[in-house]
């Protein structure tokens, strides 16, 4: 049966039709191919376009829809939906800057349909035809390792001497009692819908929990996150997520944080989250709830053992070349890596096509990777983290500008947020970057080019930025380290040098 996404409008059967034809006819195997890549999400269509454009003989195999979740149920499709709630908010923020406009009228589903023609838009880019026109062999369908060497995709033997493993992830449910006959959203089915709920229970408080948890209470939902976790987005620094929390709070957004959920339950038209905090038992009660608490390898059912590949729960398991247990097999993206970003996906299958196909030894550990909550603000980082420079106080100094000191941001009425940089005290190495701010996600590439490049914090003060800009933030971190440097003793010694130059 082809795939089918909803609400199945023009937008989503152009996009279907993009990147799983109707009736596509998969090509006839003529001798070995030099990889065999499958996975047609960002992994696995960087890797087959890269090693085409190189030469190499490739195909590609995917089951369901070619761009995998970036395209049609993560990235692009949230990011969609964020700016649409953006601008709602803004016109309520209207009246601070002088601005006086009645409250908004919201039209969800008109959102939502520029939501998918925006998405049919760009699905061009990864479409079955394209990579066609790329000299890839595109085969849709299931794909099962038959050997060490060998795949079998609709009755047909593709024989290869290499393989890459780039079946991505999924998102994963929760063992709560209720939970699956009371019925849930996750990131693959919300982006269907044509109406906000009018109450939404959001069960977690990471990434996707928080960006869609913001995004359905300016588009007007009573929205309740609950979460076993005692902050939002436990992964990232801590003054972020308070910085997070209380915008929320501003917003109307209830949080039941460190509450572990008991039972799901249906009570008449409403969903009931029951759960425990402390010694208190509480509940939330929505029309909808949408479940964002983790995602699971797609490993089953690929014949991995018969190709001797090793996996667990985790997923595909790599050494730092990426390679598996099958030295003929790699495997890049969300399948083999803690990394579950689309941009992280992107970078390791350029170090796949390089060690696969030319003998390379690349690293993924050699990686810098940057990744970024899209609320509002946004909170990005890269490298260490808070806890692990707090773990390491003796060798690393902590700096911190906050952004009510800087210009841009009291002109443009941002200043909840900071830039903050861990740095080696011996040399000024930049260990880790983490930012909050409007666009934090723009604004983290600097720190992580400094990073790639092992330049010192030093470098960010020494580079010009435009003025007024909040990235002069970044060049704040520098000067504060500068300064740091003018200890007394040094100061002493320029005062007698400033002595003889009277």
């Amino acid at each position: 049966m082809d795939p089918v996404l909803l609400p199945d409008d023009p937008s989503d059967r152009a996009l279907v039709q993009n990147v799983h034809p109707d009736g596509w006819t998969n090509p006839t195997p003529a001798g070995r191919y030099n990889l065999v890549v499958v996975g047609a999400g960002t992994a696995g269509l960087v890797t087959a376009a890269a090693a085409a454009g190189l030469g190499a003989r490739v195909a590609l195999v995917e089951r369901a829809l070619m761009g995998g979740d970036c395209l049609n149920v993560g990235c692009v499709p949230s990011k969609g939906v964020l700016r649409a709630a953006h601008a709602a908010h803004a016109v309520r923020e209207a009246a601070a800057f002088g601005v006086s406009t009645p409250p908004p009228t919201i039209d969800f589903a008109a959102a939502m349909a520029r939501m998918r023609r925006l998405r049919a838009g760009l699905s061009v880019k990864d479409a079955a035809e394209r990579f066609r026109g790329l000299g890839v062999d595109v085969y849709l369908g299931d794909a099962r390792f038959t050997g060490p060497d060998t795949i079998e995709v609709d009755g047909r033997r593709l024989a290869f001497a290499r393989a890459v493993i780039a079946t991505g992830a999924r998102a994963t449910g929760l063992p709560v009692p209720g939970l699956d006959d009371t019925g849930f959203l996750t990131n693959e089915s919300v982006f269907s819908l044509t109406t906000p709920p009018a109450r939404l229970v959001v069960i977690g408080a990471g990434p996707i929990g928080c960006e869609l948890a913001q995004a359905f209470r300016r588009f007007g939902s009573d929205v309740t996150i609950v979460s076993l976790d005692p902050r939002l987005l436990p992964r990232d620094d801590p003054d972020a997520a308070a910085i997070l929390a209380a915008q929320f709070a501003r917003e109307g957004i209830h949080l039941a944080l460190g509450a572990r959920i008991e039972r799901v339950e249906r009570r008449g038209d409403g969903k009931v989250v029951v759960f425990e905090r402390g010694s208190a038992r509480d509940e939330a009660v929505g029309d909808a709830l949408l479940v964002g608490v983790g995602r699971a390898p797609n490993v089953e059912g690929l014949g991995l053992e018969a190709a001797r590949v090793a996996y667990d729960a985790t997923g595909v398991r790599v050494d730092d070349r990426l390679r598996t247990t099958n030295p003929l097999v790699y495997a890049a993206g969300d399948v083999c890596s803690r990394w579950k970003f689309t941009h992280a996906a992107d970078a390791m299958a350029r170090i796949v096509v390089q060690n696969a196909l030319f003998l390379g030894r690349k690293k993924a550990s050699a990686l810098v990777i940057p990744w970024c909550t899209y609320t509002d603000p946004e909170v990005a980082h890269v490298g260490m983290t808070a806890e692990e420079a707090a773990s390491r106080a003796d060798d690393v100094q902590t700096l911190s500008v906050d952004l009510g000191d800087v210009d841009r941001a009291v002109l443009d009425g941002e200043t909840a947020g900071f830039a903050r940089a861990h740095v080696a005290r011996r040399g000024g190495r930049i260990l880790g970057v983490t930012l909050v701010a409007r666009h934090a996600g723009e604004t983290i590439a600097e720190a992580a080019l400094a990073m790639t490049q092992g330049l010192g914090i030093a470098a960010l003060g020494a580079t010009i930025h435009p003025y007024p800009t909040q990235a002069e933030a970044l060049r704040r971190l520098g000067d504060l380290h500068q300064r740091g440097r003018l200890t007394p003793s040094v100061k002493r010694l320029f005062e007698a040098w400033f002595r003889l130059r009277r």
